[in-house]
């Protein structure tokens, strides 16, 4: 049985001279515990561009978004970056391209101020204050007994879950990667926190590639390219536009969530 937890067990070089910052995926497969994820994807998330992974649950979304920043290596086909092999580039050089914002949030039992700065551990209060602010994280900041200096308890309990996402946000735009992967995390929140985070978002993507994994059709309609996964492979791609005209299966989740 396949073991994908051995990732001290990836090497590579201790630089990345990839040209730009486009993501590519040449026919990639990839098998989790010998279950086929991906069967020969394709695509490329060009820089400067928002590129959305969509389909139905398990079609292969946030396993093809982990393999780009080589969480995980593919079995057979290549994921570059810019031109460079992932494979060939050491995980943590290559993770320095990467700011990820995913629904787990990952907290520690420390203060909102160093929270934040594990984004970039040589900021200063001063960056982390901004960084904060342009992810709308201030508000809620405040309201704390402590304010930044408040400790958040053990993965972030004293926060609600729209106060986790936004913390994870100012990370990410303090670290100022220029790759963004985004698990689009506002599915169970309430509309005044989803439209604080989107704010939040159009600041931290401008400029980036922006590769995001979305469950929610309306969030991605101004995507510049929608990659459609269905059961491993790629069932089209295109404009939101172009999508919603040839009525495959963009189209059908589309209209499926209309209805909610």
């Amino acid at each position: 049985m396949k073991q994908i937890d051995t990732t001290p067990e990836q090497t590579g070089t201790n630089v990345c001279n990839n040209k730009g910052y486009d993501i590519e995926f040449k026919n990639v497969v990839f098998s989790y515990n010998e279950e086929p994820v991906l069967k020969g994807v394709s695509f490329v998330a060009k820089q400067g561009e928002v590129t959305a992974l969509v389909g139905p649950s398990g079609s292969g979304k946030s396993t093809a978004s982990k393999l780009a920043a080589r969480f995980w290596d593919a079995d057979s086909g290549t994921i570059t970056l810019g031109g460079v092999d992932v494979k060939t580039v050491e995980p943590e050089t290559l993770f320095k391209n990467y700011a990820i914002v995913f629904q787990d949030v990952m907290l520690f039992d420390e203060t909102v101020m160093e929270n934040i700065r594990l984004g970039r551990g040589d900021a200063t209060d001063e960056e982390v204050m901004a960084a904060a602010k342009a992810a709308q994280c201030e508000e809620f900041i405040q309201r704390l007994p402590q304010g930044y200096q408040t400790n958040i308890g053990e993965n972030g309990s004293a926060l609600s879950g729209g106060e986790r996402q936004r913390i994870s946000i100012a990370r990410a735009l303090l670290k100022n990667a220029p790759i963004v992967l985004l698990d689009e995390a506002t599915a169970s929140m309430d509309a005044e926190s989803e439209t604080l985070i989107q704010d939040a978002l159009s600041v931290l993507l401008k400029d980036k590639t922006v590769m995001v994994i979305a469950h929610r059709m309306r969030t991605v309609a101004n995507a510049d390219k929608i990659v459609v996964l269905d059961d491993g492979k790629v069932s089209e791609m295109g404009t939101p536009a172009e999508l919603m005209k040839k009525g495959g299966l963009y189209a059908h989740l589309v209209e499926l969530q209309q209805g909610k």
